[in-house]
């Protein structure tokens, strides 16, 4: 299974993007199945020379407007993708990938997912505070090869947003606890205004053994 990063900040980043910034959060599994068509996927998907038409379905987590964008997957459809929504609680199957959809913990209606091909699985859980119980016990039985984590907050302590997203020590808790259950970890969906520069990051991250995603990051497993 492979992944790539098409984005992975969050809604305060830059509105005009460049080099050395981060799209709104999105992720594209085997070049197939594309997450949250948001306000920057045509960008990414043209100027890292994807084929639109190679994706085939597109999910989305939730309608934040840095998830979702009307022109974006207007865009993926006319090139023949097929937009699934999939319901917290409900598992669907898509030619040979198995994706169960979870409840986040968000201040609106948002499912995480864990999609799964060939005895390989992945959680991808953006937007969303502490991981609930569910989910959980969704990793610990089944174990995952890779997890995506939200980051929204850096290393703020205190701050109303830990309501419905992560700050770094939250991650590193959830790692502690699920122990095992996960082969790597791998953080996205960083703001511009609560973090440090990305090399900054990525060096602290390093020490705990996670990975920071960046914009065209791809990771095979």
């Amino acid at each position: 299974m492979k992944i790539k990063f098409l984005g992975t900040g969050a809604a305060d980043f830059p509105k005009e993007w460049c080099e050395g910034y981060r799209r709104t959060a999105s992720a594209l599994i085997d070049d197939t199945i594309l997450i949250d068509p948001g306000p920057w996927v045509i960008d990414a998907i043209t100027k890292m020379g994807i084929d639109p038409k190679r994706i085939k379905y597109v999910l989305n987590t939730h309608r934040h407007e840095d998830h979702f964008d009307e022109s974006a997957l207007a865009f993926l459809c006319s090139h023949g993708a097929e937009f699934i929504e999939v319901a917290a609680g409900n598992t669907i199957t898509l030619d040979g990938y198995r994706i169960d959809a979870l409840r986040a913990n968000h201040t609106i209606p948002c499912v995480h997912f864990i999609i799964e091909r060939d005895e390989k699985r992945m959680f991808y859980g953006l937007d969303g505070a502490w991981l609930l119980y569910e989910e959980i016990n969704a990793i610990w039985k089944r174990g995952v090869d890779l997890a995506v984590f939200d980051a929204t907050i850096g290393f703020i302590d205190g701050d109303w947003r830990i309501f419905e997203h992560n700050n770094l020590n939250m991650v590193l808790e959830m790692k502690k606890s699920l122990k095992d259950s996960v082969k790597r970890y791998v953080i996205s969906h960083m703001a511009y205004t609560l973090h440090t520069d990305h090399k900054t990051l990525e060096e602290e991250m390093k020490k705990h053994d996670i990975t920071v995603a960046y914009d065209g990051l791809v990771i095979e497993f």
